[in-house]
């Protein structure tokens, strides 16, 4: 089990190669991202993936030079509980 990340997304995915979790982030406007999609396994629930990921997709965004704009309920919340993120919010 690993985490991937792309270009628009972070993926946490089983050694056979099934995605247990993920966070996706298009590009909706010049230089922003829309993080839209936040889902983790059933399995894997309330064991912190979902704010791992989280922080991976920050960390990726922040490096691309991006900003967000957290539309999915779970980003909204992972801002909130972290203010030092802040600066990412377009």
């Amino acid at each position: 089990m690993g985490y991937e990340a792309e270009r628009d997304a972070v993926r946490l995915v089983s050694d056979e190669g099934q995605v247990l979790a993920e966070v996706t982030f298009p590009q909706v406007e010049p230089a922003i991202v829309e993080i839209n999609h936040t889902f983790v396994d059933e399995s894997l629930r309330g064991q912190g993936v979902a704010g791992e990921l989280l922080a991976r997709a920050a960390s990726a965004i922040a490096a691309s030079g991006f900003r967000a704009r957290p539309t999915c309920s779970y980003a909204v919340s992972w801002f909130e509980k972290n203010p030092e993120r802040a600066d990412l919010l377009a």
